[in-house]
């Protein structure tokens, strides 16, 4: 009598993330969260833009997760980089920078959603499977303020002239809203002292400011209006 041959079972295929922090323990920290799901499985890591580049040229990742902040650029230079190299791979935004101030600069740039370091690690498992089924994530804070400012009078200037700045720019003019020297900048963003003072002054000539005092008040009233504006 013949016997019935045995089946092996196939392994799930597991979805692939790539990582990209500047961080090397935040990297093995979010290794070890997405291992823990059943289908989900990182594929490689970087810590910065180029290093990024080289290795996506022979991966294929289902999504990329990348910081704002990297060594040698920022992650919307990632994001802008890999759109024109038509990559085609959707990219989610996990950063520590207020999703009310950097949410929609990111996705204005190509990224599939938004989370913040803060956030539950739920959270952003579920922004990874989200945005592996081709929609965009932000949080639901988040969505709602955007439905909001999409419906507002086009004619209202509510970004006081941001959507101009660069996102270094941005970062830069954040933090002159946040009450920091100019030295105390150049040492959070690991640039020079002279490099700051040219943003700074790339910042007044695309805001029309005539002194560092108009630019610290419109970057202290931008950081209070974005800040607020979320939960309005």
């Amino acid at each position: 009598m013949a016997t019935a041959k045995k089946t092996k079972k196939s392994k799930p295929v597991r979805k692939q993330i790539y990582l990209v922090d500047d961080h090397p323990i935040v990297r093995q920290g979010l290794i070890k969260l997405i291992e823990q799901e059943d289908g989900l499985e990182v594929c490689g890591e970087a810590g910065s833009v180029s290093e990024a580049l080289e290795a996506l040229k022979t991966l294929g990742p289902d999504v990329i997760l990348v910081d704002i902040s990297l060594e040698d650029s920022n992650g919307l230079e990632l994001i802008k980089l890999v759109d024109d190299l038509g990559m085609q791979i959707p990219m989610l935004v996990l950063s520590m920078h207020d999703e009310a101030l950097y949410a929609e600069h990111a996705l204005r740039a190509g990224a599939s959603g938004y989370v913040m370091k803060q956030a539950a690690s739920s959270t952003l498992i579920q922004a990874i499977e989200k945005v592996l089924e081709g929609e965009i994530y932000v949080s639901k804070t988040m969505s709602n303020q955007m439905l909001k400012m999409a419906f507002r009078n086009s004619g209202e200037d509510t970004r006081m002239g941001t959507e101009t700045l660069s996102l270094r720019e941005l970062e830069v003019f954040e933090l002159i809203g946040r009450g920091n020297s100019t030295r105390e900048i150049a040492e959070q963003l690991n640039l020079s002292v002279k490099t700051i003072e040219t943003y700074r002054a790339h910042i007044k000539d695309k805001l029309q400011l005539r002194s560092g005092t108009e630019l610290m008040q419109r970057a202290i009233h931008w950081v209070e209006t974005e800040s607020h504006r979320i939960t309005s």
